[in-house]
């Protein structure tokens, strides 16, 4: 008799499967509990029953239920805790995990699994009931939000779950179901769905991601950062994403849960703090990253929780950095002895050279010239637009050539085509972990946060000069200075070893007639504006000697170049179209 198909997987260390599998999130789950560090047990539900569940009409299928409550049983057996039972209960979060990263694009689920009486018990068993009621609350808003799509403000402590629970009700005609296992079903359902939300198919569009594939959903035990004074969440990055110099780096909130960190809607703390008040934790934190950090021989954006002293990882990943921090921690990682050159020009891209290369305010140009703005730098850089307030506006107006700065109270993933579009972000609250700072930094966009509440309105409007790496905003559009690659003392020795290992000779000029491509052939489609591969490869096989051509830099471009056999191009600066190049080749 054929044994039944394997459709949820229990991530207790004993196996790590493939992250095309089971997603970047579970994936990093099962590599931290084999490596034997505290992670609240979980399991996951593979990426293939996304596919799976939107062909089945977005319903969840009696064969992957019956599934799923044996990995809840798993949980359960793991924690000594019961889902529903307000003696020991058991909340979970329910989590979004592409195999590729996608941060802040899909939906999370926490504290799920509470209910009134669960409310009553968790009062009971910890002697807190402000920390039962606010957790209740925040269930109640999430769900509301994530799973029914109300329209409601951010969260805030004070309004009963109650309350909240009439709000979601009024909005939407809907109530929260009272039974933890309905309030799974439908969790699950709504994390699937986030793979197609607009924000998501907007990011994977910009990122050349593919939309074949889906999401997979892990269930976690949840440990709670809200449950008294040892207690709180915070984000470490193994080092400085901004900079890439080699320290720790992150934020700490007392008494709070991840959302409220990476939401930018709440004042946190350096990490620092954390060190003078839980000492221990602290040096544990610090231990474990660089464990990760090694295994992973990439910086580690590690999301964790402390509960009444105790600390627990809930996921890392490769951080997000910024184009400056990519080239630095590239370089330091090679004399490191983590990776060789070889991998170190695979993990910069083209992108972010152009984007070191961008000009840049001198000292003695801003000597005496007041900010209108100053905040917390999250991505630098200098750019220089118009401040619009709204996304949608920011997208269409840049679609029509014009420069402009989101400038916003915070942003969330809804904001995330405005945030494309723009050439720079600037927000009034979060902190150097929130969504704006994540995201600006894998985008490149230079930016800066916690400006001041209301300081965005009255940015609204006027010509901007944004300094990511300063954290100040000017008014006006200031004069900038180059960058060289030669003065640059991490992309020299980078510029070196792309010439070592790119497949193609590219040189900033060269003796004798070069062929211009873009004057011999209509290389770009004029319907689109994307590379037309035949008429390029047509103008290459005409190349005797070496060739030049704006479009060699595009994935289409370079992809082309390889496959024609040319073996010399002209492009200054060269670095750029040499990453690009070396990481054809090996795609």
């Amino acid at each position: 008799m054929s044994q039944p198909e394997q459709r949820i997987i229990v991530l207790d260390g004993t196996q790590v499967p493939d992250r095309e599998i089971i997603g970047g999130k579970a994936w990093s789950i099962a590599r931290m509990t084999k490596l034997g560090l505290r992670v609240p047990p979980a399991f996951v539900i593979p990426i293939s029953e996304c596919a799976r569940y939107h062909e089945n009409s977005r319903t969840l299928d009696d064969d992957l239920w019956q599934q799923i409550l044996s990995g809840v049983a798993a949980i359960e057996q793991a924690t000594g805790r019961v889902m529903g039972n307000p003696d020991a209960p058991l909340l979970v979060s329910v989590r979004s995990g592409a195999a590729v990263s996608m941060p802040g694009m899909m939906d999370t689920v926490l504290n799920l699994g509470i209910t009134d009486e669960v409310e009553y018990g968790l009062a009971r068993i910890t002697a807190d009931a402000g920390y039962a009621r606010d957790t209740h609350a925040r269930f109640c808003h999430t769900y509301g939000d994530i799973v029914f799509k109300a329209d409601l403000d951010p969260y805030v402590c004070g309004p009963s779950p109650s309350e909240v629970r009439d709000l979601v009700a009024d909005d939407v005609g809907q109530a929260i179901p009272e039974d933890p296992h309905d309030q799974l079903r439908q969790a699950i359902c709504a994390v699937f769905d986030s793979w197609e939300s607009a924000r998501a198919k907007s990011y994977r569009r910009h990122w050349g991601i593919s939309d074949v594939g889906g999401t997979a959903v892990t269930i976690q035990a949840m440990v709670f950062g809200n449950l008294g004074d040892e207690s709180g969440t915070g984000v470490l990055f193994t080092r400085n994403p901004l900079t890439g110099e080699s320290v720790p780096y992150g934020e700490w909130l007392p008494g709070g849960q991840g959302d409220d960190v990476v939401g930018g809607t709440h004042a946190v703390k350096d990490l620092t703090e954390l060190a003078q008040t839980m000492p221990n934790v602290h040096s544990e934190l610090i231990e474990w990253a660089g464990i990760l950090e090694h295994e992973h021989a990439d910086v580690q954006d590690v999301e964790f929780t402390v509960e009444q002293g105790v600390l627990y990882l809930l996921q890392t990943r490769g951080a997000k950095r910024s184009p400056e921090a990519a080239v630095q921690i590239a370089i330091d990682l090679v004399h490191e002895g983590l990776i060789t050159p070889a991998i170190a020009v695979s993990r910069v891209t083209s992108e972010q050279i152009r984007s070191v290369l961008l000009p840049y305010l001198a000292e003695h140009t801003v000597a005496n010239v007041t900010p209108i703005a100053i905040g917390e730098p999250a991505c630098p850089g200098v750019a220089q637009g118009i401040g619009v307030i709204d996304p949608d506006e920011v997208e269409s107006r840049a679609a029509a050539g014009e420069s402009l700065v989101l400038v916003r109270p915070t942003t969330s993933p809804n904001d995330v085509h405005g945030m494309i579009a723009a050439v720079a972000v600037v927000t009034d609250l979060g902190g150097s972990t929130s969504h704006a700072a994540v995201v600006t930094r894998a985008l490149g966009r230079p930016s800066v946060v916690g400006v001041g509440d209301g300081v965005a309105e009255g940015l609204a409007g006027k010509e901007l000069t944004v300094d990511g790496g300063s954290g100040r905003v000017y008014a006006g559009y200031l004069p900038l200075e180059s960058t060289q690659i030669d003065d640059h003392p991490a992309l020299a020795p980078l510029a070196a070893w792309a010439n070592e290992h790119c497949p193609v000779q590219v040189v900033p000029n060269a003796e004798g007639d070069v062929l211009d491509l873009d004057s011999v052939a209509q290389v770009l489609d004029p319907q689109t504006g994307r590379v037309d591969s035949q008429a390029l490869m047509e103008a290459l096989s005409q190349a005797s000697g070496p060739v030049r051509s704006s479009v060699l830099e595009s994935a289409e471009g370079a992809s082309a170049l390889l496959e024609s056999g040319v073996t010399v191009v002209v492009a200054d600066p060269a670095l750029p179209l040499q990453l690009r190049l070396i990481q054809a080749s090996r795609t």
